[in-house]
């Protein structure tokens, strides 16, 4: 990750969070690492091998699901709770190897926050994905 102007305290929750995000059962298995996180930003990075449908490409599940955990990290990093409300995907090319998606937060209104994810490959865009977050608390306040 890199460095940031958050506090000691957000650094640490930012740490935190990205660590767990790492080490969950899913991540693990489809091979996603977060890379760098900050509020509202994200980056997490996938190899496409062991990841293909029977046509050779990564099987759109897999590019969704490295999109929806950068989305996930961009929203809820530095310790304010958010849960999907609505997301979308746009398919734009086939990939067969590394991927990165980078999340960053487009609109903040207060309750709701929306998300702009662009998947990559090399420099070749491959999806983007809009998601939008609903807040439910920060680590400081309950409602």
């Amino acid at each position: 990750m890199t460095k940031s102007t958050h506090t000691p305290d957000e650094n640490a929750t930012i740490h935190e969070y990205v660590t767990a995000f790492n080490r969950s059962e899913f991540a693990v298995l489809l091979g996603m690492c977060v890379v760098e996180a900050r509020d509202g930003y994200a980056r997490v990075e996938m190899d496409c091998t062991g990841k293909m449908n029977p046509d050779g490409v990564a099987h759109g599940g897999a590019v969704f699901s490295l999109a929806d955990q950068a989305f996930g990290i961009a929203a809820n990093c530095t310790g304010v709770h958010r849960v999907a409300v609505s997301v979308h995907i746009q398919y734009l090319a086939p990939a067969t190897g590394a991927l990165v998606a980078i999340a960053q937060r487009v609109s903040d209104n207060g309750r709701c926050d929306t998300y702009r994810v662009v998947i990559s490959e090399g420099t070749r865009m491959i999806a983007t994905f809009d998601g939008v977050a609903f807040r439910i608390s920060t680590a400081n306040n309950s409602s």
